[in-house]
């Protein structure tokens, strides 16, 4: 589901015929998050934030509110985020929104079962300084849900508070370029991509990247 402010993706993720599933980075649209799966007869059973920007977790609440037993996941250095909406960025757009605070607090190398997937955690700093990353190795091929770290043909902006473009870069050449060429990136606004087309089109941080300007994107 994508929003249309932000056009930030909220993931619901789900196992063959199994009930239960993943909300990965609910956003604004928190109602129409809770009817898709209800719609789909499911249920969470965990809320994954990649990062604590209110774009990625203005939906906490809705979805906790159905669902109070879902255990809300972050990375560990992200988790204030969640509470204070000086710190999330709502604030600063007029719309202070805060999150039920963090059940779950992740770190790298982690992994996080639940729902039948099993995650490995990547800690990925730069466009936040908590941001991290879920890596789901058992699909063929992987699978990673990554936020706003690597996007179709761009890369997360840095000029938030916390952010540095040399983290940025350090986290996507370090962490996701180690990754197989084939491996599907759901970033958390655009469309999907590869690790591969990434190292081979990118402008920013791939083959053809040539200088540090001034990121686009969210």
């Amino acid at each position: 589901m994508t929003d249309p402010i932000f056009s930030e993706n909220t993931y619901i993720a789900q196992l063959g015929n199994t009930t239960g599933c993943l909300v990965i980075d609910p956003g604004l649209e928190s109602a129409q998050v809770v009817e898709r799966i209800e719609q789909l007869g499911l249920t969470p059973q965990a809320i994954l934030n990649t990062h604590g920007h209110y774009d990625h977790i203005a939906g906490n609440a809705a979805v906790k509110g159905r669902w109070p037993e879902c255990p809300l996941a972050i990375g560990a250095r992200d988790a204030e985020k969640l509470i204070d909406a000086d710190q999330n960025l709502s604030a600063a757009y007029g719309v202070p929104v805060t999150s039920p605070p963090a059940d779950i607090l992740l770190h790298e190398p982690d992994v996080y079962s639940v729902a039948g997937f099993a995650l490995r955690v990547l800690e990925t700093p730069g466009h936040s300084a908590g941001h991290v990353v879920f890596v789901w190795e058992k699909s063929d091929p992987a699978v990673v849900f990554g936020g706003d770290v690597l996007f179709q043909g761009s890369v997360g902006r840095t000029d938030f508070p916390d952010g540095s473009f040399e983290d940025l870069v350090a986290s996507i050449h370090q962490k996701l370029f180690t990754l197989a060429d084939d491996t599907i990136v759901l970033p958390g606004h655009g469309p999907q991509t590869t690790i591969g087309y990434e190292k081979t089109n990118n402008p920013f941080v791939g083959a053809p990247a040539t200088s540090r300007e001034e990121l686009p994107g969210q």
